[in-house]
């Protein structure tokens, strides 16, 4: 049977930009502590408006350079969460995928010369969602099937602009266990 529960991650951050989120998250909270352990009669507006702003900075930056997209999908219940997710923090709420009917990968230019490939989950005759965006073809491709097999349903190779292919997914199979 299938997996309980697939999740596709959109975003990896260096570990540098970790390291520079902790380091703001810190900042933040020196800031909110010596906003909140100052002496109340202190009533100057302006320094309370600084401190508030320096705070909230410091807390937009941080998530800014921790903060992670995803997918997550339940196969056998056919539900989706689109997550934002911030460290150990999941924000997201699931949706039923009314009537899913195939999987897309494609290509999509962007700036000097470069392409971008996404991975949509077709349903309801012409709706999608945009599951997964990535510089590598393969790593898409195979993320495609993934889901398409997960949800047993079709997956469509739309790479080629104006010559889209059904992918006979048993061939792929039997190519994926080749190469293992």
């Amino acid at each position: 049977m299938g997996a309980e529960k697939v999740i596709i991650a959109d975003t990896v951050r260096p570990l540098w930009q970790n390291i520079l989120a902790a380091v703001c998250f810190t900042l933040c909270g020196y800031v909110f502590w010596l906003y909140f352990s100052r002496s109340p009669e202190v009533s100057d507006l302006e320094t309370h408006r600084d401190y508030m702003e320096m705070g909230v900075f410091f807390l937009i930056l941080a998530i800014g350079l921790c903060y992670k997209r995803g997918i997550q999908i339940k196969p056998q219940s056919k539900e989706f969460k689109a997550t934002f997710e911030i460290g150990p923090l999941v924000l997201g709420q699931w949706k039923k995928i009314p009537d899913p009917e195939y999987v897309s990968v494609f290509q999509q230019a962007v700036q000097q010369g470069n392409n971008i490939f996404k991975v949509n989950l077709w349903y309801d005759r012409n709706k999608h969602w945009e599951l997964y965006t990535n510089t590598d073809y393969r790593e898409s491709f195979l993320i495609g099937f993934d889901l398409s097999e997960q949800l047993a349903i079709d997956l469509l190779d739309a790479t080629t602009p104006n010559d889209y292919k059904w992918i006979d997914k048993d061939e792929w199979r039997k190519k994926l266990n080749e190469t293992s």
